[in-house]
């Protein structure tokens, strides 16, 4: 298929499009179930995960379908009392502090902790006409949320942490890494035949601190997920400086957010991995001359091949669908100049 094709480097007919955050969000019929259920009724109903995940498949003609979830339900479900309060995000009642509150969080299991996420993802591989794109949330930014308490400016207090505790930080990096490696694989295992590590909040690290206090347990995930075929896709936001490490990390596709032409990320990254992105998504709020005259720049620093198309995060709520339909079609219609 053409998204798995460009993942693994394979020519394809055309650019392979899909987007994050493309299930809910922007589309009515998501909006609708989401006045009868709240987001974790969703996470956590399998029929429901795999209605919101096929929206977009059906709506805009993407590439790929990403199953619905949440990167902190794996955190809630080894009990950490969390809430994902709207207009908020996380938000976690009693942050770690100590060594002890480390101690006290263990390790993922996808069979007994997250069934209903298995569960639908092997529904999803069954239902969809395109492959199904698993994923999990790197250890960094999960360990943010566990010591923030929830969404943070600056990350102090993570930082802080890193610092002044290292050896209950690499306990938890073990932890959380444990819990991405089981969870992604797992969902190879249900039928995903792909998985993405988001990093959300990794670029608030230099470079030197993650090298240091990060790099190390990505490889871990990375190297843990190599037997199982899928294609690794490892995306951080705000990682421009980082780019250099995400391509050496050994996915085969490395996100690339909007901060960085695609042309310039290709020189870090060399002619490696296959590289994803990176439309700003607060152009798909401009008119559609305007969004096609920014995808077609972002096509044409893709070079035409080893790029599936992506926006730079994730898709803003006010997104037009006709927009996204458009751009869909936009880019599987164009060809290099």
């Amino acid at each position: 298929m053409r998204f798995l094709d460009a993942c693994f480097g394979r020519p394809t007919d055309a650019t392979p499009v899909w987007f994050m955050r493309q299930a809910g969000r922007s589309l009515p019929e998501y909006r609708a179930l989401r006045e009868e259920h709240d987001i974790l009724e969703l996470c956590e109903t399998p029929d429901l995960a795999v209605e919101v995940s096929m929206q977009p498949v059906r709506r805009l003609g993407v590439d790929a379908a990403i199953i619905f979830s949440d990167i902190v339900v794996p955190l809630r479900a080894v009990g950490v009392d969390l809430q994902i309060k709207p207009e908020v995000g996380p938000v976690i009642a009693s942050p770690v502090r100590t060594a002890r509150d480390v101690a006290a969080i263990r390790v993922l299991e996808p069979e007994t902790d997250v069934p209903y996420v298995i569960e639908a993802v092997a529904q999803l591989a069954k239902e969809s006409p395109v492959p199904v794109i698993g994923f999990a949330g790197a250890p960094f930014t999960l360990a943010s949320y566990l010591i923030e308490g929830g969404p943070s400016k600056d990350h102090r207090a993570t930082k802080a942490f890193m610092y002044s505790e290292p050896d209950a930080w690499a306990q938890l990096m073990d932890t959380l890494s444990a819990t991405a490696l089981n969870l992604l694989a797992a969902e190879v295992e249900a039928g995903a035949a792909a998985v993405q590590l988001f990093d959300s909040w990794i670029g608030f690290l230099s470079r030197s601190d993650y090298r240091s206090y990060v790099a190390p347990w990505i490889g871990k995930i990375v190297a843990g997920l190599r037997s199982t075929g899928a294609a690794r896709i490892l995306f951080g936001v705000g990682s421009a400086h980082l780019l250099d490490d995400f391509g050496a990390a050994g996915t085969e596709v490395v996100g690339v957010d909007w901060r960085i032409g695609l042309d310039d990320a290709r020189a870090v990254v060399g002619d490696g991995p296959v590289l994803q992105g990176n439309l700003d998504p607060a152009v798909c709020l401009a008119p559609w001359d305007v969004v096609a005259e920014r995808a077609s720049d972002v096509l044409e620093r893709g070079g035409g091949s080893r790029h599936i198309f992506n926006l730079g995060h994730g898709v803003v709520p006010e997104t037009d669908p006709g927009i996204l339909k458009a751009l869909v079609d936009h880019v599987h219609g164009w060809s290099p100049s």
